[in-house]
């Protein structure tokens, strides 16, 4: 199997593990797949922060949270030899999903977690006719009149009060009518 094969074929779980062991784990992996030469079936462990503004004695300072304590996002092709390594790693209770079955996040779940950058696929032209899905105008029909492929944008012309609006949507909050 090529790389760019093993590479497609790799996806994103969530490993649970003991809380405040998600660093702990994710070293422990990281030594694991480097010791074990196992790089070609684990490719990224996560530990996914976000920044927090935190106000202590009259000072703000910048404090870096995890998202979800007890969780570990792994992107890994999915093998008897891979599950076992992580499942027996200290610190780890499971895979999220059912029984010893672990399910991948959908390209959705990993856009919304902020894991990857997966580019949405735009099945619509300059001229098709929209309807927006999510977000303040939802519901609102319009025609596309622009493509920003780099930008994952598209710019909508939108009838609002009686005049056309153009408005600037992501790909994932059109779909084609």
């Amino acid at each position: 199997m090529s790389e760019k094969e093993r590479d497609q074929e790799a996806k994103w779980y969530v490993v649970h593990t003991y809380s405040g062991y998600e660093n702990k784990v994710k070293a422990n992996l990281e030594k694991m797949v480097e010791n074990r030469g196992l790089q070609d079936l684990i490719f990224e462990i996560k530990v996914p922060m976000e920044e927090h503004i935190e106000v202590k004695d009259g000072k703000r300072r910048s404090v870096m949270r995890k998202i979800f304590p007890g969780y570990v996002i792994v992107k890994m092709v999915m093998t008897d030899e891979s599950w076992y390594v992580i499942r027996n790693t200290r610190g780890v209770t499971g895979f999220v999903g059912p029984g010893s079955k672990p399910i991948p996040l959908t390209d959705e779940e990993i856009r919304k977690l902020g894991v990857e950058d997966i580019p949405v696929e735009l099945k619509a032209e300059v001229g098709d006719n929209v309807r927006v899905i999510s977000g303040p105008l939802e519901n609102f029909i319009g025609v596309i009149e622009e493509i920003y492929p780099d930008k994952q944008k598209v710019r909508v012309s939108v009838s609002m009060f009686g005049r056309e609006t153009p408005i600037d949507l992501d790909f994932d909050q059109i779909q084609k009518i």
